[in-house]
């Protein structure tokens, strides 16, 4: 009987022995906590996303849109009454919400001089539509002068 010697290691169990695999699990805890976090920051995100006001942005956006499809009504040749109209009318509509989409600016007096000197802009041009496309570019030049007088004075 061979006795194995006191100082001689003893044979490990199959359950002690490295698995060989340690880097994949390194990998597989790093892409985990890789996907954790950008779940995290993507709910952080728009948690603070969701508590903006995204009034003002969506007057402009939408301010701009229809003035974008003036200048392609231009470009296209289509300065008809029945093809500007529409879009004028709905300026006007919008430029109503100017005030309320700019609470923190309503009780300033430039401001709603600003707001004031756009919906007269718009007015006129509405009183005797533009019924070729120089008018329609004069009226659009007479808008986008007040707009821009705002956004000198306002904008970030």
């Amino acid at each position: 009987m061979n006795m194995p010697a006191e100082d001689a290691p003893l044979p490990r169990a199959p359950a002690d022995r490295p698995s060989g695999n340690a880097a994949m699990r390194y990998l597989f805890l790093f892409v985990l906590g890789l996907a954790v976090g950008v779940i995290a920051t993507v709910m952080a995100m728009r948690a603070l996303d969701a508590r903006r006001d995204h009034f003002p942005e969506s007057v402009m956006h939408l301010f701009s849109a229809h003035m974008d499809m003036l200048d392609a009504n231009v470009a296209g040749n289509r300065c008809a009454a029945t093809d500007t109209l529409p879009q004028l009318q709905a300026l006007r509509t919008i430029a109503n919400d100017i005030e309320p989409a700019f609470a923190d600016l309503r009780e300033d007096a430039r401001f709603a001089g600003h707001a004031s000197d756009l919906r007269a802009a718009l007015d006129r041009a509405l009183a005797s539509p533009p019924i070729a496309c120089p008018g329609v570019q004069s009226a659009m030049k007479d808008i986008g002068s007040t707009c821009k007088a705002c956004h000198r004075d306002f904008r970030n």
